[in-house]
């Protein structure tokens, strides 16, 4: 027992920890009472005046049935204190206890025989308020079930931040017992979790007794190791009934399917997203290369480490897609595209973009293109390398960069499969899915049409400027009297390749006919057009007629060509009169350059366009235009000089401006012309003659080049 002298002296023995006031005991307020042989009070507890209302003074040396108990009851109270003297036993019940006041109070007694070191005997009582009893009993019987059978994961924490209660939930959430979390701290027992996040959480709830609610976090637990979990947990201090700190409560929620709903959700936009700029990023440009980048570079942002978009070489040469045979399984193929999220020597692993490569029948994205099918590797190996590289190298250096995950899905379009795409992770931690293989087959769908249209436009593209090319003079004869100097640029744009076309024909009497015209469309067929157009015109030039009825003669057979319609302009030079008679088909006006002159526009009749047929001979007229020797006369079509965003008025002055050096040879002025008046992204094709007058006199020697 501790001694009065240790008491005072502040010394307490080992294993004794002092209390602070406001425990259970201090809420039950329990009453001690000591009875001697013959039921006087012997002893009494200042919490028995409490309960009882007597004092000391007022019940020691009393009996108590006589100062406690109604006369109806002394008999049996008289009963039930005999036998526990006697040593029958401890008796236990809820008694009716006359107060003080008068009134009569239900007290839960529990009654034992003392015995002392003589042998005497002694009653001890202790005795509590019923009512405050049965409200503690009742709290523990809701709270202990509560706790064992919630939903919810229930813990409590001691001012150390050990465990001292956990329910079974907790347990199955955390995937350990109670008997390993008990006594430990979160960071101790849980080190699988942010624990130093939690535990800065119960700090901060001790310190100020705010409660923290709905406080986030994800993690993975033994319970389910192979999965992302969520849970929201909410901390509060717990304090006792005299207000003391004695520890901090837990409640966590498994959140985790609303988690995966929300993430699921968000992934959801996120794809959604990503093929919405699909549809403005890839494919801006009916041109197979960029398509290729363009799919590549928008993939790495948002789907994978590293990308590479592999064609057949069958499908660039124009013709059919040409699958891996059904023996070799290799194929040719054209690595069109690399390209990565984040700086990494990996991209040196790729086929070197542009080289035609042939791919063993091993290789993923060669099976890839055979099957049509995509190719799923969730966790790469070193056996899988060697199928996803070119080489060991290859596959050595991707192994270092931390390539875990591969994906190669077809570019498939109209029912041919055109090449593939090769995604691979490597910063990415989480390996490809299924919901992967659905995206970057959606996209290498929109890619692939993109790159067969691309693939087929140019593909008419080239022969409409073949056909084109072929049609057009090269080089143009040599004309009495002129120095002569032509140039011709398809559209930088392929859709603008079509129509237009020059000509410098020979006629009889040292005559030539210059020629320059623009079939309206573009592609094959006005390409055609055209071809029909020029040779109709060197058989009507052929045979000397005035510019206005040449045209009259091709407006009529420009109608039965199915509707198509052109502009043209008709020049004839005769060397010996120095003169030069024009006629326009709704074609711009030539500009005549003259010695001592500022250039200008020729005033002549515009003409309609050819095609549009049954205006006689007012649709056409012919001018007269005298030239000495060093005048121009320029020829052109409107890919010169018209454009999408400037006024003509100002083009036409432009023009104008750039022809006032009358020392530039017709060739420097071809080149100076073309370089200030052409766009990079022009759309249109150009025809440009310029026709220089010889000094007299007339020659038949010219330099064309």
């Amino acid at each position: 027992m501790v001694t009065s002298e240790a008491s005072r002296a502040g010394h307490v023995p080992a294993g004794v920890v002092p209390s602070e006031a406001g425990g259970l005991l201090d809420v039950l307020s329990v009453a001690a009472v000591v009875l001697d042989a013959e039921g006087r009070i012997t002893l009494w507890s200042p919490q028995a005046q409490d309960l009882f209302g007597w004092s000391a003074e007022d019940a020691l040396g009393r009996h108590a049935a006589e100062l406690l108990v109604a006369d109806e009851h002394v008999d049996l109270v008289l009963e039930l204190f005999a036998k526990v003297m006697a040593g029958g036993g401890a008796w236990a019940g809820v008694f009716p206890v006359r107060h003080k006041d008068g009134s009569s109070r239900l007290v839960e007694f529990r009654n034992m025989r003392l015995q002392d070191e003589h042998g005497g005997v002694y009653a001890l009582g202790i005795a509590c308020d019923e009512t405050v009893l049965r409200g503690v009993e009742r709290d523990l019987a809701l709270s202990v079930p509560l706790v064992a059978q919630s939903p919810l994961g229930l813990a409590v924490l001691d001012t150390g931040l050990r465990y001292v209660l956990v329910n079974p939930m907790l347990e199955r959430i955390n995937g350990l017992p109670a008997e390993e979390l008990l006594g430990r701290t979160p960071h101790e027992a849980l080190p699988f979790l942010d624990t130093d996040t939690i535990e800065a959480s119960m700090r901060r709830v001790l310190d100020t007794g705010v409660p923290l609610l709905d406080q986030y976090g994800t993690g993975r637990t033994p319970a389910d190791p192979d999965h992302e979990h969520a849970w929201s947990g909410s901390y509060y201090r717990l304090e006792d009934a005299g207000g003391r700190v004695i520890g901090v409560a837990l409640v966590v929620v498994d959140v985790t399917d609303s988690h995966r709903a929300a993430k699921e959700a968000a992934e959801a936009r996120r794809r959604l997203g990503l093929i919405a700029r699909a549809s403005v990023t890839v494919g801006t440009t009916l041109d197979v290369e960029r398509t290729a980048r363009e799919l590549a570079g928008l993939v790495v942002a948002d789907l994978a480490d590293l990308a590479s978009v592999d064609v057949l070489d069958s499908v660039l040469e124009g013709g059919e897609a040409t699958a891996p045979g059904p023996r070799t399984g290799q194929a040719l193929f054209v690595p069109l595209a690399v390209a990565t999220s984040y700086g990494t020597d990996a991209v040196r692993a790729a086929d070197p973009v542009g080289e035609r490569t042939t791919y063993p029948a091993e290789r993923l994205v060669a099976r890839c293109v055979r099957t049509g099918r995509p190719v799923l590797v969730p966790r790469v190996t070193g056996a899988d390398l060697a199928h996803i590289a070119r080489d060991g190298a290859a596959a050595d250096l991707l192994d270092r960069e931390g390539a875990h995950s591969y994906l190669a899905v077809p570019l498939t379009a109209r029912g041919q499969v055109l090449g593939a795409v090769g995604l691979l992770r490597t910063r990415n931690p989480l390996p490809f899915d299924h919901d992967d293989v659905t995206l970057a087959g959606e996209l290498a769908t929109r890619a692939a049409i993109a790159i067969d249209n691309a693939r087929w436009y140019q593909h008419a593209t080239d022969t409409a400027l073949t056909l084109q090319r072929h049609l057009l003079p090269h080089p143009p004869p040599r004309a009495a009297g002129l120095q002569i100097a032509y140039r011709y640029q398809p559209a930088v744009a392929a859709s603008g390749i079509g129509g237009d076309w020059f000509d410098a024909i020979r006629q009889p009497g040292d005559k030539t006919a210059l020629v320059v015209g623009d079939v309206m469309g573009h592609g094959v067929h006005a390409a055609a057009t055209m071809g029909q157009l020029r040779t109709a015109t060197r058989t009507l030039a052929d045979l000397g007629l005035d510019p206005a009825r040449v045209l009259r003669h091709l407006d009529h057979i420009t109608a039965e060509l199915d509707g198509t319609m052109a502009t043209c302009v008709y020049a004839t030079w005769d060397p010996h009169r120095s003169r030069c008679r024009v006629a326009l088909a709704g074609h711009p006006p030539p500009v005549v350059v003259r010695s001592g002159r500022a250039p200008a526009l020729a005033d002549l009749p515009a003409g309609v366009p050819l095609g549009t047929g049954g205006l006689g001979d007012a649709g056409f007229t012919s001018t007269v235009l005298d030239l000495l020797p060093g005048d121009r006369l320029v020829l052109y079509t409107d890919g010169l000089v018209e454009t999408r965003d400037e006024a003509l008025d100002d083009r036409l002055d432009l023009l104008l401006s750039l022809l006032a050096d009358p020392g530039l040879p017709p060739e420097a002025t071809c080149d100076r012309l073309l370089t200030a008046l052409r766009h990079r992204d022009a759309d249109d094709d150009v025809a440009l003659v310029i026709a220089r007058v010889l000094p007299h006199p007339p020659t038949t020697g010219a330099a064309p080049h």
